[in-house]
């Protein structure tokens, strides 16, 4: 049976409410056409990492993919260029549930490296870096890569409400599934394929496009406001308000922090100059663009 003789099949069976029908996702070099005010055009790059643990201090890298795409400045996606994907030896064992997870082997990666040449060539155009875990990927490539630092970052996991939209997870692969299409998840390469067909698709309840909404999220400045020394009686009551825990494992102080717009930070504070330090407090409070968001520096 050929291809058009299976769309066939699949077309007729969409018809019934008893069936849903989900097609394999193939790459895309376009979804529509640019705009006619080329000042309207921003390139982006969808990365993915795939690493040996979650740390980022003592697991490395053994996957990195990086497939660049141009969109407008309200937020449609317009064409997707040539990726890169490579894998790179992390000169130790790859755990087996790392294996079990990426189906990525020692012998995969045995003496493989990651050019930062061509690293650096597709990220120096791109004007906003998104990744699905943003705050897992941007710790790793800093780490490993300088120049990362100074992108603005946007994360398609965090940053736009899939449960306000009818979807019960933020996982990639569910969602690529309720948009129907399914793929070859935890691999670098297919991730972003997949991450930027998304970021093309629209939102089913409010009906915008999903790059629209993950850059109104990723412009808006917050800020993180920290509860220094606040009673260890108050623990109750801050996590309840939102506020969570710094362990300090990223060399700041111990503390409850919540991470706000500017208006909540102003109430913030107030309510813990009043109702937990019950005097005034200096608190520190860091702000926070697409230029700090997700980086091991905040």
């Amino acid at each position: 049976m050929n291809k058009h003789e299976l769309e066939e099949l699949a077309r007729r069976l969409e018809q019934h409410a008893d069936y849903r029908v989900l097609r394999r996702l193939t790459s895309r070099r376009r979804y529509r056409p640019d705009p006619e005010d080329r000042s309207m055009l921003r390139k982006g790059l969808f990365l993915d990492v795939e690493t040996t643990g979650l740390d980022h201090h003592s697991d490395a890298i053994i996957e990195l993919a990086m497939v660049p795409f141009e969109f407008t400045t309200d937020g449609l996606v317009c064409s997707v260029g040539d990726g890169y994907d490579a894998y790179d030896d992390p000169g130790q064992p790859i755990p087996e549930a790392i294996t079990k997870l990426t189906g990525i082997r020692d012998q995969d990666v045995a003496g493989q490296h990651i050019d930062a040449d061509e690293v650096a060539r597709l990220v120096e155009p791109a004007q906003l870096i998104v990744a699905h875990n943003a705050g897992f990927d941007r710790r790793f490539v800093e780490a490993r890569f300088e120049f990362f630092t100074q992108k603005a970052w946007a994360c398609s996991m965090r940053e736009i409400p899939w449960r306000d939209e009818d979807m019960e997870s933020a996982k990639q692969e569910f969602i690529a599934y309720r948009f129907g299409v399914f793929y070859d998840g935890h691999r670098a390469g297919e991730d972003c394929i997949a991450g930027i067909h998304l970021l093309a698709q629209t939102l089913p309840v409010s009906g915008r496009p999903v790059l629209a909404t993950l850059l109104d999220s990723a412009r808006l400045t917050t800020y993180r406001l920290w509860a220094v020394s606040a009673p260890f009686e108050a623990r109750s009551l801050l996590k309840s308000r939102g506020y969570r825990w710094n362990a300090g494992d990223d060399g700041r102080a111990k503390a409850w922090y919540l991470d706000c717009d500017q208006q909540r930070c102003a109430e913030e504070k107030e309510f813990l100059v009043s109702e937990i330090y019950k005097r005034d407090i200096d608190l520190p409070i860091d702000k926070i663009t697409c230029f700090e968001r997700y980086s091991d520096r905040i």
